[in-house]
């Protein structure tokens, strides 16, 4: 190194590609991505609001699921797109710490969630009797407060904590949003504790919350293989196996970015994988765990029918 440096004031978002065409490609693309999953978390949330049967703690976790989602492909994809399409990718270090505050709260926050809904189902299954006592709207709520007070704690220290670095040596990061891993490898500080702090922050809250989701699913598993209805048995599979497979996808792409050190990274498979982790969930969970449902989709039945009845009446 040479015996100066120059402190980094902002960020450069390299993306997957310089040239024009491809870059509008992407942004058309992820543009639709985020159209559909607006849209569809939306829906949800207005349709859970307005329909007073869907006013269950299943339908209240989904709404805030809905609402995390929402929020959390907002975070990432239009400042993607607007930078790519202007081509000024540039990010000021304010903006580039907000973004990752806002990343893993929303991260933080929709997995946590994800972990209560699984704590939901295996109330609803294994002990049905008790489930109005056990899943009371007080204990959703606290329950819902606490994945929130907890994720802004969590989504604090880890920014702060990242951005008592100093950047002196570069300041381009091979990505589409700023994000721990890729600050990590341009900071010129020793990153051994940082490194370490996401390791023990992904064992406990990651694993943990992976691990718990898992034996929930275990037991749902033996009690509704126990169920004398097939059709029963078929209904509880086709929810249960969905959830599963969205929660291991944000698991193992978040954990491959996450904890690889940073030699063994790669541009190109980073940007791939944060896609996975970030902008596949928030898409998909609309439609895996409410548009796929009966009483969803006949509640947008019938708000469609009442508005096309007021409407003919106007």
């Amino acid at each position: 190194m040479s015996n100066f440096t120059v402190t980094v004031t902002e960020f450069l978002l390299l993306g997957f590609s310089d040239t024009k065409e491809l870059q509008i490609l992407y942004s058309l693309l992820f543009f639709l991505l985020y159209s559909a999953g607006l849209m569809g978390n939306l829906l949800i949330v207005i349709i859970t609001i307005i329909d007073r049967r869907l006013h269950t703690p299943m339908y209240f976790f989904l709404r805030n699921l809905s609402i995390v989602d929402a929020c959390y492909i907002s975070v990432t994809v239009p400042p993607a797109s607007i930078y790519s399409l202007v081509n000024n990718r540039v990010i000021s270090v304010s903006g580039c710490a907000a973004q990752i505050f806002l990343l893993i709260f929303m991260a933080y926050f929709e997995f946590t969630l994800l972990t209560v809904m699984a704590r939901d189902r295996y109330v609803a299954i294994c002990h049905p009797l008790n489930y109005t006592m056990i899943m009371s709207p007080s204990v959703c709520m606290k329950m819902t407060l606490t994945c929130l007070v907890t994720g802004l704690f969590y989504s604090g220290f880890h920014t702060g904590f990242t951005f008592r670095l100093s950047f002196c040596q570069s300041n381009a990061i091979h990505q589409l949003f700023c994000d721990i891993p890729s600050l990590l490898k341009i900071s010129c500080s020793e990153t051994f504790t940082n490194i370490l702090s996401l390791f023990a922050s992904a064992l406990v809250i990651g694993v943990g919350c992976f691990a718990f989701i898992t034996a929930s699913y275990i037991r749902i598993f033996s009690t509704v293989l126990r169920l004398p209805v097939k059709e029963d048995q078929r209904k509880a599979f086709s929810t249960c196996v969905p959830h599963i497979i969205v929660v291991s996808l944000c698991f193992f792409s978040g954990c491959f970015v996450y904890l690889q050190s940073s030699s063994e990274s790669g541009s190109t498979s980073d940007i791939i994988l944060s896609i996975f982790y970030s902008i596949i969930p928030p898409f998909l969970n609309p439609i895996i765990y409410s548009l796929r449902n009966k009483q969803i989709k006949e509640a947008i039945r019938l708000v469609m029918r009442r508005k096309l009845l007021l409407s003919s009446k106007a």
